[in-house]
């Protein structure tokens, strides 16, 4: 399993993802609750103290949460490459069949009383 931590030049070709999307949005939310939950742990106001701390650990968190989706974006890219190059160099193994009707796959019903 290779780790790789940087996009390679390849995903500067993709359209860049919007700002607010899930990943980013949630992993704002969730370094956000950390910070939070980091005040309470130590005993000082839960909302009030450390609001640059807070901010910080937001921003982070979305930083972090837009490179995942940049990332997966990339990912999914790739390998739909790599799929579809393979469908069409192999198109026997891929052979549309014929559309059946319901009524075919099934059995006849006939209840029993």
């Amino acid at each position: 399993m290779q780790l790789r931590l940087g996009i390679p030049k390849e995903a500067h070709s993709l359209p860049p993802p919007p700002l607010f999307t899930f990943p980013s949005v949630w992993m704002a939310g969730v370094f956000w609750l950390s910070a939070l939950l980091d005040n309470g742990l130590n005993r000082r106001p839960i909302l009030r103290a450390g609001i640059h701390r807070q901010v910080l650990m937001t921003t982070l968190g979305f930083c972090l949460g837009y490179y995942i989706k940049r990332y997966s974006n990339y990912y999914y890219a790739e390998r739909d490459r790599e799929l579809f190059s393979y469908i069409k160099h192999h198109p026997e193994d891929f052979v549309e069949k014929e559309p059946r009707k319901v009524g075919e796959i099934l059995e006849d019903f006939t209840p029993t009383r």
